[in-house]
């Protein structure tokens, strides 16, 4: 095995894009918990949901790796914030950075996509931080609102599936 997805998902939209392309590449997945030593590895797909600005996993997968030549990694990142807005994307890299090598962050090929969010299977402490976001973010004067904060105040309290293989 020298291809590998790797995946960080805690409410299933990321593992439903993993299991999807692993079908279509024949490329297993594992769980960031059970990654393989990546050294030997020639191509690298780390699929990560987005919370609170972080990938779960991201750094201590990558921590001490060095890309070797021959060798891909492929960020996919997934959230509730529409990647095709370009603020969106900026957040998304300036948290992917903070995580990251600086040679790996500017290496690698880096994509995002979206997943969903259903509030009633949230944990409690990510229902708490989004109820206290979602109160503070209502207080804003729209036009000082960024786009995903709109998206947050739209969807707050509902299930929303934007997964599109």
């Amino acid at each position: 095995m020298n291809q590998v997805i790797i995946y960080s998902s805690r409410y299933g939209s990321t593992l439903q894009y993993a299991k999807k392309l692993s079908e279509q590449t024949n490329i297993p997945t594992v769980d960031y918990r059970e990654a393989p030593e990546l050294s030997g590895m020639r191509t690298i797909i780390y699929m990560g949901g987005l919370y609170a600005g972080g990938v779960p996993g991201l750094a201590k997968t990558f921590r001490g790796f060095s890309l070797r030549d021959g060798q891909k990694v492929i960020l996919i990142t997934i959230g509730l914030s529409d990647p095709d807005e370009p603020e969106n994307r900026q957040n998304i890299r300036a948290a992917l950075k903070k995580q990251l090598p600086p040679d790996l962050f500017h290496q690698a090929k880096i994509f995002h996509l979206r997943g969903g969010i259903d509030y009633q299977r949230l944990s409690l402490s990510h229902r708490t931080m989004l109820a206290l976001l979602y109160r503070s973010l209502r207080k804003t004067p729209l036009e000082q609102q960024t786009a995903e904060n709109r998206a947050l105040i739209e969807t707050y309290g509902k299930q929303v599936n934007f997964i599109d293989f």
